[in-house]
């Protein structure tokens, strides 16, 4: 017996995905940075050393004095030359009063007044060690220094970002298919 048969043929159906990557990109520009120092304030004030140099005593013993302390000097070695002269005559006065105790003062007097006093040996034009007296007060120097605080200016700027998204494509690549197909046996002839 010969029975048609039915033949089936049947395709899926495809989907098909392109996809487009999302891209993104982000860019951090540099801060813009200002930076000012304004200088130092520095002040110097120097006061000058001061030097001293007293010759006084060097001049006087050198015997070169000026009038006023030549006067004085002459009026000192007067008034002690008059006590000095008051001083022996009464010691002289005191040993004649006591004429009676041994000795013999008449002759130790006369011996004395008769004869001056030796006068002293020796250059006495050079000054003595250390007569000349030296005062030195050394410079001060004063410095004052006000500093200045930088003057610092900060601007931020914002993160560029571009961002492009992504895509996904659906499509159909094949659609679904059922195709039928009714086959006869094929007869046999003899």
């Amino acid at each position: 017996m010969n029975i048609p048969q039915l033949k089936m043929t049947s395709q899926m159906a495809q989907i098909e995905l392109q996809q487009t990557k999302p891209k993104q990109t982000i860019r951090q520009p540099k801060a813009d940075i200002s930076i000012q120092q304004p200088k130092a304030e520095v002040s110097m004030r120097t006061t000058p050393s001061k030097l001293t140099i007293d010759q006084t005593k060097a001049f006087a013993d050198a015997n070169l004095m000026s009038i006023f302390q030549r006067n004085n000097q002459f009026a000192r070695e007067g008034k002690q030359a008059v006590l000095e002269g008051i001083e022996r005559r009464a010691q002289q006065g005191t040993e004649l009063m006591k004429i009676e105790h041994k000795g013999n003062p008449l002759i130790s007097q006369a011996k004395m007044n008769a004869y001056t006093p030796m006068k002293r040996l020796g250059i006495a034009f050079i000054p003595s060690p250390f007569s000349v007296k030296i005062d030195y007060k050394p410079a001060e120097l004063h410095i004052d220094v006000q500093t200045k605080k930088p003057n610092i200016k900060v601007q931020t700027n914002s993160p560029e970002h571009h961002y492009v998204p992504g895509d996904v494509l659906t499509k159909m690549k094949q659609y679904q298919d059922l195709q039928i197909e009714v086959v006869y046996p094929e007869d046999k002839v003899l």
